[in-house]
């Protein structure tokens, strides 16, 4: 809608009045929608907001303010109900052991260049996670689908197609996958360390994993295949490949039965709050512009040695 000057002069009503411009188009559009049909545009299940009023999968709250950790309102939200406090707390030590890197990882390195550029720290955060694809933090999701893959091999289908068709044993299955990797000559996701020989945050999770299992809080199908992996990859090997952290917290996101792609959500929520601590501290150094190498280095060059530009040059590659 847009309004017109009164020419006049005059003051008081009539002045800047509106002028409508409706076409029949946007009328008949605005006929069409009913006040339901804009009001079901953004249908949810996660949220409930009215004046007064706010609930997370149906959960007042005031009820989770007073009663539930952060962990179990991740879960909550995601998954739609309350996990139980043993499931929150292995989702927690997933979640813990993930959550930094250092500047080796170029998630991080990326944050805190960004953070001296004066893009400010949302900006800063926004180009850490952004770099957070397939290669560098989308292990864990892959991870998890190959996990998948042996389980339902293994069992001769998944969940309720359990047993629908016919069961592979583990060591077979597992060694079909690997022979599969290697002919494609693929990395299998979430063994080996570029920077670690054995991860650090292997263990402990893993440990967390067994007592899971011991206690019935998971079922172990996914762990079980992990560790045959694992197994198969290091025999005959001077050095083991032992599982890094995305095939460990893999393990975890599939006993507590997180799809593939939250899995990896999850990790970038994890990986969020390093990225957050990075840019603020590099944020608070007063460097500017800060690029990927010390300021005496120079990139290697392998181009041309230097040359004249004249009409008559003929380019040779």
């Amino acid at each position: 809608m847009r309004t017109r000057p009164d020419d006049t002069g005059s003051t008081g009503a009539g002045r800047n009045e509106p002028v409508e411009r409706t076409s029949p188009a946007r009328a008949a559009a605005l006929d069409a929608v009913t006040s339901r049909e804009v009001a079901d545009w953004w249908t949810t299940e996660v949220s409930d907001i009215e004046p007064g009023v706010i609930r997370f999968r149906g959960y007042p709250v005031q009820d989770l303010i007073r009663r539930a950790t952060f962990v179990e309102t991740v879960w909550t939200m995601v998954r739609g109900a309350m996990p139980s406090p043993a499931q929150a707390a292995l989702l927690e030590k997933a979640l813990v052991a993930a959550v930094d890197h250092g500047p080796q990882a170029p998630s991080i390195a990326a944050a805190r260049m960004a953070a001296t550029c004066g893009v400010g720290l949302h900006g800063a955060m926004s180009t850490g996670v952004g770099l957070l694809g397939d290669v560098h933090g989308g292990a864990g999701q892959q991870c998890v689908e190959l996990l998948q893959r042996l389980v339902t091999t293994s069992t001769g289908g998944e969940g309720d197609d359990a047993g629908s068709s016919a069961a592979v044993p583990l060591r077979e299955a597992v060694a079909a996958e690997i022979a599969a990797h290697r002919e494609r000559r693929s990395y299998i996701p979430g063994f080996g360390h570029r920077f670690h020989s054995h991860d650090p945050r292997r263990d402990p999770l893993l440990e967390f994993v067994r007592e899971a299992v011991d206690a019935g809080v998971v079922g172990g199908r996914y762990f079980a295949a992990a560790l045959e992996l694992e197994a198969q990859l290091s025999a005959g090997r001077e050095r083991p490949i032992p599982m890094n952290i995305d095939g460990a917290t893999a393990v975890i996101y599939a006993e507590l039965g997180f799809t593939a792609e939250l899995a990896r959500g999850l990790f970038i929520l994890s990986r969020s709050v390093g990225v957050l601590a990075h840019s603020w501290e590099e944020s608070r150094s007063g460097r500017r512009i800060k690029g990927p190498m010390p300021p005496p280095l120079l990139p290697t060059y392998t181009g041309h040695a230097e040359r004249a530009w004249t009409a008559e040059t003929v380019d040779t590659p």
